[in-house]
């Protein structure tokens, strides 16, 4: 995969490219990452990247020109693929999962990320494929928003996790919260594993850990619930745990 971001604060993107798991993921060739300035495509001797909004209003809007002609210039430098053209925006689709999930299966993502009031609204119509948000906040700029979308995407990316199973078994990609987890010791000065992990009966464990995922996203996010494909023995235990609340 190729990604390519867009940014008037490159600087940005060091620390998520420069450790960790993405890291790792850029060194082995999962992935390829490039950060562009697209200050530098602004026209004229200021390099302004920003103007007033036509009739008036608070704040200063990104230009069209800049932006267009720094995906332009990316999109030239991988002209055999089609890019999803993503733009960080509180405006934008709520960011989850299965977007994630579609993303991991491009083969060039390039984000843009603003500042300011917002963009002129020609980029949004006639340059990105994708609008996205993170959540209903705002933010300073589209940065922290983008290093999010990617590290959740690059994480899902063949060969990037060390155990292949990771991802699939993660929260939200099964449709579930993961249910809880333990290691050594057993006994942590007096707060004990449950013995069913204990047991060596892998049937055993993977129906806990199926009861338990269900319970914890029954407490914590029953909105997951609404469409999930429950089995018998799942509905099951839901009722079980309504009539003891």
């Amino acid at each position: 995969m190729k990604i390519d971001i867009l940014s008037i604060f490159p600087d940005m993107f060091s620390g998520v490219t420069g450790n960790s798991i993405i890291k790792k993921a850029i060194e082995n060739e999962h992935v390829a990452v490039e950060v562009t300035d697209f200050r530098e495509y602004a026209e004229g001797k200021h390099h302004i990247v920003d103007d007033y909004p036509y009739g008036g209003g608070a704040g200063m809007l990104l230009k069209a020109q800049p932006i267009f002609d720094a995906v332009a210039a990316v999109k030239e430098k991988q002209p055999e693929t089609k890019p999803r053209v993503i733009l960080m925006d509180p405006a934008g689709k709520r960011f989850d999962q299965k977007m994630a999930e579609e993303f991991a299966e491009e083969e060039h993502l390039v984000f843009i990320c603003g500042h300011y009031e917002g963009y002129d609204e020609r980029i949004r119509e006639h340059l990105v494929t994708d609008e996205v948000s993170i959540g209903d906040y705002i933010l300073t700029g589209g940065e922290i928003g983008a290093m999010i979308v990617m590290d959740s995407v690059i994480r899902l990316l063949p060969g990037v996790l060390g155990n292949k199973d990771s991802a699939v078994t993660d929260s939200f990609s099964t449709g579930l919260l993961e249910h809880p987890h333990y290691t050594r010791p057993a006994d942590f000065r007096g707060m004990k594993v449950p013995d069913i992990l204990l047991s060596g009966n892998h049937a055993w464990i993977e129906e806990w850990r199926d009861k338990e995922s269900l319970k914890r996203t029954y407490e914590r996010r029953p909105d997951l619930l609404k469409n999930y494909p429950l089995t018998d023995k799942q509905k099951t235990w839901l009722k079980e745990w309504s009539k003891s609340k």
